[in-house]
């Protein structure tokens, strides 16, 4: 509305509340009132304008204020989580905190007359917190220790460089053996990993690496001695692993293949060879060479895998023979499994690197999703028997289900059912040949 309008509508409006009195008493207005009644209205025009300007002042302070506020806020939800994502480089450094906490339980029941401890189990599998970043130049760290089981032990400790396709690693790492041992356990279809990796020994150790990958080719080498519990020992190890991982349309293969020798200067060393069945809550081991006599260990080991869409597959041999001073001939162990496993959900195995990686749920928990659900089924052999050695047979028939509600979290449930030849516990009627059946429970976080 103009000034002019406003002026036109109080004047009208002070007529009309004049007009009554003013017939009433059959009077006339005066110039001198008239004079006064337009000066009143100019008056009310000004304050009506000093008003509005005030108004339009406050709408505009408002607005900068509401637009300040949605700034901080969209600026806020941009940052990173302190707490999972890597902090903020600072000339060429970086620190990414690390940890993962797993909880086991579960059952195992055994012939009750093999004296086997079996029954309710459970453990903290593993507890580890850590640290890993950039350091300027182009190198890196990584630092992780175990509090598991009331001990504590260091994961990896490692120092590497980067340039390219290369990469130098230092420190107390996984050397190359096995698609299975390499894939990190958050990662794995069951709750512990094949037999073989375990009953061989594969580990950590320290020593110096180096690796090279170009497209589908990865390439690894490097020289170990043992591992942090074992700085005394005179073992020298060598490692080797060669990939090939094309993409073959929507299809991810793998296929690959290892060599480790690992020379044993000690004349009164001895190695073992010994696995549980499929839990580690459990100490009872069905099948063990128990301990013998050995110059060195040589072992050669075969991987393939494909992932395609929700289904994925994956198996492995291994064969392990060890120079035993004395004997004729020398053992030869074998360890292998083959697996398959598919998503219920809309959901795709990791693989990343010449391994197994993280799934991420295309619809997680908290986001109007349920995660994702994936079985897995798995045949799972280990022959310990060789060259007069009776360390026993182990047929594993194996199933799992994985929920993993985010990202950085998963349940699973494990079904195992072990047939036994040549046990090392007999029953009370002599029996070396039984099954013996186990259930395995995980709840696990990471970040």
């Amino acid at each position: 509305m103009t000034r002019t309008h406003r002026l036109s509508v109080a004047a009208a409006a002070l007529c009309c509340t004049m007009a009554t009195p003013v017939l009433a008493q059959d009077a006339t207005v005066s110039a001198e009132e008239l004079a006064q009644l337009r000066d009143q209205l100019a008056a009310m025009s000004a304050r009506v304008d000093q008003l509005e300007d005030a108004l339009e002042s406050a709408k505009a302070a408002n607005e900068a204020q509401d637009a300040t506020i949605a700034a901080h806020a969209e600026a806020v939800a941009a940052k990173p989580d302190p707490v999972v994502a890597t902090l903020e480089k600072r000339d060429g450094w970086s620190f990414k905190p690390r940890g993962r906490l797993m909880y086991d339980a579960g059952w195992t029941d055994a012939p009750e007359s093999t004296g086997a401890s079996d029954g309710f189990g459970n453990e903290v599998r593993r507890a580890r917190l850590g640290a890993s970043g950039d350091i300027p130049g182009g190198f890196g760290y990584k630092f992780e220790v175990d509090f598991a089981g009331n001990e504590v032990e260091v994961a990896d400790a490692i120092l590497s460089y980067e340039d390219g396709p290369i990469k130098i690693a230092i420190g107390h790492h996984n050397n190359f053996q096995s698609l299975e041992e390499l894939t990190s356990s958050l990662h794995t279809t069951f709750i512990e990993r094949a037999a073989f990796t375990d009953a061989f020994g594969f580990e950590r150790r320290i020593g110096a690496s180096i690796q090279y990958a170009n497209g589908p080719l990865l390439a690894q080498a490097g020289v170990f001695t043992d591992n942090f519990d074992d700085t005394d020992s005179k073992n020298r190890g060598v490692d080797a692993r060669l990939v090939f991982m094309p993409k073959a349309g929507d299809a991810q293969l793998h296929f690959g293949g290892s060599f480790h020798y690992n020379d044993i200067d000690d004349p009164a060393a001895t190695v073992r060879y010994r696995q549980r069945p499929l839990v580690h809550f459990t100490s009872e081991r069905f099948v063990n060479t128990d301990r013998l006599g050995a110059d060195s260990e040589m072992g050669f080991g075969l991987e393939g895998a494909a992932v395609v869409g929700r289904f994925h597959a994956a198996a492995e041999g291994y064969w392990h023979k060890v120079d035993m001073p004395g004997m004729a001939i020398d053992p030869t162990f074998f360890g292998g499994y083959v697996e398959a496993g598919v998503f219920l959900t809309d959901d795709s195995r990791g693989y990343k690197g010449g391994k197994f990686d993280r799934t991420k749920p295309n619809a997680p928990v908290g986001e109007g999703g349920m995660g994702s659900v994936q079985f897995n089924l798995r045949f799972d052999h280990l022959d310990l028997n060789d060259a007069g050695i009776l360390g026993g047979k182990q047929a594993g028939y194996f199933a799992s289900l994985i929920w993993k509600p985010t990202d950085y979290t998963a349940f699973m449930v494990n079904y195992g059912r072990l047939d036994y030849t040549d046990a090392v516990l007999a029953t009370s009627t002599g029996d070396t040949s039984y099954g013996v059946d186990a259930v395995g429970l995980r709840a696990q976080i990471d970040f």
